[in-house]
């Protein structure tokens, strides 16, 4: 399932949440680019893995409103997340990102070893910019395709 959020809604959520400023570019609220966000269907593997996104052989957890809201802001200031994925198949999990509403860097995944060849699988993923993403995890010929909108990171009080 997806559900389309213009940039104007989106704005004014995160301002709502306290994520930008009541100063946000009025450029940016203006515009209607829509990103078709995924919402979970709430599928979860039979072992009750925690997940609630998937297709019978992968599952990924999202946020409830399809917007990804990173926890830091890597070095070379891409906002970074983590995506708890279960793999139903076995093989290695290949994780790739791509920007749907401006041009961008590929996003970077992170894939740990050491999670065995099938069951949970952590990972984290650098995107190089806020915006419409979609994201897609592959197993062998299995893929599961998700769109989030990268939110900019939560401000961190000062010390």
């Amino acid at each position: 399932m997806a559900r389309r959020l213009s940039t104007t809604t989106l704005v004014a959520l995160a301002v709502a949440a306290g994520l930008l400023g009541s100063t946000a570019s009025s450029t940016a609220a203006d515009s209607e680019v829509a990103c078709a966000v995924t919402i979970a269907n709430g599928r979860m593997p039979r072992s009750g893995a925690g997940v609630n996104h998937g297709n019978g052989s992968l599952w990924v957890g999202l946020s409830r409103d399809g917007v990804t809201v990173p926890g830091h802001i890597g070095q070379d200031g891409s906002l970074l997340t983590k995506f708890p994925w279960y793999r139903g198949v076995r093989g290695r999990l290949r994780i790739t990102g791509a920007r749907l509403d401006a041009a961008a860097p590929a996003a970077v995944a992170d894939v740990p070893r050491g999670y065995g060849d099938r069951g949970f699988q952590a990972s984290g993923i650098a995107f190089p910019s806020e915006g419409c993403w979609r994201v897609t995890g592959a197993v062998g010929r299995a893929r599961l395709t998700f769109v989030t909108l990268v939110a900019p990171p939560a401000p961190h009080p000062e010390s």
